[in-house]
């Protein structure tokens, strides 16, 4: 089952169930208006739910409407929790580098995890809008699974039971703060502005195959104005996401709509590239004693996708985004993305 969140002009938006080819959607207002009153009531909503999804899959669907990603917010705009691990151990160390700080003790055996702004996400196609360039803005890809409610003291093999969605994210950074706020031991906070989510957030037998012993076995693509920037490999993940949400539930249950974001998908292999600049600056550096990359500039893009082992996209859809200085005057931008462009790129 496929899920977005349209445009209706209030907060939490419209949820719709798309078809598996991501032409069509239908209205699931009647069943539960929003995604997160869905996620509170799985249990009750579910049978409705896939019922819809039937539906808008028959050859001569009724009620339907064409599905637009631009129409479409993050499929959770607001939740109560978002929690970020860093479960890619290589993009760990890395990191460890470049913010020159000591390697934390247990890294292997227990998971980093901050918690996150959940109050404010972005749409797929939303400008992503900041103060200054002077912050060393960064993109951050990474996967990640939305859950119903689930209980304080959970097992990581119980854990996946509550995995209710998977979801690809870019977890937008601010690198200047990134040093200060690694070493203050509170975690980050200005480092991380609001997080951007693709359109289409689906149920974990979407991925068939590729939702694998607790993690996603897709590659994730990045392109910067059009340029391939890397394709690492999710199945790469030290920590599953049962032991993610075992770790964030080790003394508190939580709510249904709980995020738990995978961490920057990373891979040993410097050749599949990177997804985030800070990581491939810190290669550059560890290879020729320098970083070149820039951090990006206003005006840049950013495009990313999932990708099976064939390069075909996964079902999540497209996020493509323009950095823009905060505060300016303007309409909301409206792309029109080209696919298949996304795909052949290094695909």
């Amino acid at each position: 089952m496929k899920l977005a969140t349209l445009r209706n002009g209030q907060r939490d938006g419209r949820l719709v169930v798309v078809s598996a080819d991501a032409r069509r959607c239908i209205d699931a207002c009647p069943v539960a208006p929003t995604l997160l009153d869905a996620l509170e009531r799985w249990k009750v909503v579910e049978p409705a739910l896939q019922d819809l999804s039937r539906t808008v899959n028959a050859p001569a669907a009724l009620g339907t409407m064409p599905f637009d990603a631009r129409q479409c917010l993050a499929p959770l705009p607001r939740t109560w929790q978002w929690l970020d691990g860093s479960a890619f151990l290589n993009h760990g160390h890395l990191m460890e580098r470049a913010f020159k700080v000591p390697p934390v003790a247990d890294f292997d055996t227990i998971p980093l995890m901050y918690q996150g702004a959940a109050d404010d996400f972005l749409g797929p196609h939303d400008d992503v809008r900041l103060p200054t360039e002077d912050d060393q803005i960064d993109f951050e890809g990474e996967f990640g699974v939305v859950l119903s409610e689930t209980p304080m003291g959970v097992t990581a093999e119980q854990a996946l039971q509550y995995v209710r969605l998977v979801v690809l994210i870019n977890d937008w950074s601010l690198r200047a703060f990134g040093p200060r706020e690694a070493k203050s031991g509170f975690g980050f906070l200005q480092a991380k502005p609001s997080t951007a989510f693709a359109p289409i957030a689906v149920t974990p037998d979407e991925l068939g195959a590729a939702w694998n012993s607790g993690r996603v076995h897709l590659r994730l693509q990045t392109q910067r104005n059009g340029e391939w920037f890397g394709h690492p490999h999710g199945g790469a993940m030290h920590f599953h996401f049962g032991q993610l949400i075992a770790h964030a539930a080790r003394t508190r249950k939580l709510s249904g709509g709980t995020i738990i974001g995978s961490g920057t998908v990373s891979n040993a292999d410097a050749g599949v590239g990177s997804s985030c600049i800070a990581e491939r600056r810190m290669v550059e550096a560890l290879a020729d004693g320098a970083p070149r990359t820039p951090f990006l500039r206003f005006g840049e893009r950013v495009q990313m996708v999932a990708l099976d082992d064939q390069g075909q996209p996964a079902p999540f859809g497209v996020i493509d985004q323009m950095v823009v200085q905060g505060g300016a005057v303007g309409q909301e931008r409206v792309n029109t993305v080209d696919a298949t462009n996304l795909i052949a790129v290094r695909a």
